[in-house]
């Protein structure tokens, strides 16, 4: 059995293959001959589509349609915000023990 090189597909691609598939009936077969990705993952594509449809954000994936990725983007923001936060809340405290070791 001969293995598939590795296809590089880009994000909007995959959001145009997904479409094809959930919206205009394209099968996966079709899509693998079009893309020259492999069997699990346009599999992976359409199922993503469908989840992102439903409202449901990717978590170990980049998110194909806009509103997934703004939320991504979103999430992203607020996990370095608290980040930051955590850091100033222990310098913070730092520095009131030792302005007090002063006195």
């Amino acid at each position: 059995m001969i293995r598939k090189s590795k296809v590089t597909v880009s994000p909007l691609r995959k959001l145009e293959y997904a479409k094809l598939m959930v919206e205009q009936g394209y099968t996966n077969k079709q899509i693998e001959d079009m893309s020259g990705a492999g069997k699990s993952a346009v599999s992976r594509w359409k199922i993503q589509y469908q989840a992102e449809l439903a409202g449901k954000t990717p978590e170990n994936a980049k998110a194909f349609t806009e509103e997934q990725r703004k939320i991504q983007l979103l999430e992203a923001q607020l996990k370095q915000a608290m980040r930051d936060n955590d850091i100033l809340k222990k310098a913070a405290a730092f520095f009131i023990r030792d302005n007090q070791n002063l006195k």
